[in-house]
């Protein structure tokens, strides 16, 4: 039965299908290659084929979602090159995000950072999804704290797209390394250590890069349906 939850939602229906979709898309309920059909989507969120194509479309132009003439859309599935230069490109973002972050901190900033930690140690190891989406989301933090709204939604799209990468080359996320690697970011900038910010940032993200380039996904069957109804709610 199609979920109605939308009905009520306060936020239009296109953002709340986008939003569901791309959570769904980081925390890796929904992985590469797998078929994003229209009239499923619009089943479980209750919407309209047009909301669902809107939600699509920005989707695909922040390279989550393939979208192909007579195919359909699909989870995109980046190349191994392509990965290896999303890597670089985050490396060269996240140095700027803590060298911009580290001259401006404030303690109210490294609260809410402590205070993404506790969410992420709250989150693991029980909670793979949302310990996924946290480590995300912590990197997104980050750069909305640094007062620069352009980088910040340039890390937001990059780190996105990192967990496509992580769902198709990687090992099983470890929560335990990235929340160690995390606060030791958070203490550089505590002690307003910018070159030891972007040291921390250097050897989480190399850890990250590894983790992430080994061996593809094998194939197998998902229901689309049921994964969506989750993210519907």
């Amino acid at each position: 039965m199609a979920l109605n939850a939308l009905k009520t939602s306060k936020i239009p229906r296109s953002d709340a299908v986008y939003f569901g979709l791309r959570r769904a898309i980081i925390e890796q309920a929904l992985m590469p290659g797998d078929k994003m059909t229209e009239d499923v989507i619009g089943d479980r969120f209750g919407v309209s084929r047009t909301i669902v194509r809107t939600a699509l479309a920005r989707l695909h132009a922040e390279g989550l979602v393939d979208l192909q003439p007579n195919k359909g859309a699909a989870i995109a599935q980046p190349s191994l090159s392509e990965a290896h230069d999303i890597f670089e490109a985050r490396m060269c973002l996240e140095r700027q995000v803590l060298t911009r972050l580290a001259a401006k901190v404030t303690d109210r900033d490294i609260a809410l950072l402590e205070k993404h930690i506790a969410l992420e140690r709250k989150a693991s190891p029980a909670d793979g999804p949302a310990s996924i989406r946290l480590a995300g989301e912590f990197h997104i933090l980050l750069a909305d704290l640094s007062g620069n709204t352009v980088l910040a939604r340039f890390v937001d799209e990059v780190v996105s797209r990192c967990s496509l990468i992580l769902a198709l080359y990687g090992r099983p996320h470890s929560s335990d390394c990235s929340l160690t690697e995390h606060e030791q970011i958070i203490e550089a900038l505590r002690q307003r250590d910018g070159a030891g910010a972007v040291a921390s940032m250097d050897h989480h993200l190399h850890a990250v890069t590894e983790r992430a380039l080994l061996s593809s996904t094998a194939d197998r069957h998902r229901d689309i349906r049921s994964i969506l109804d989750h993210y519907a709610k």
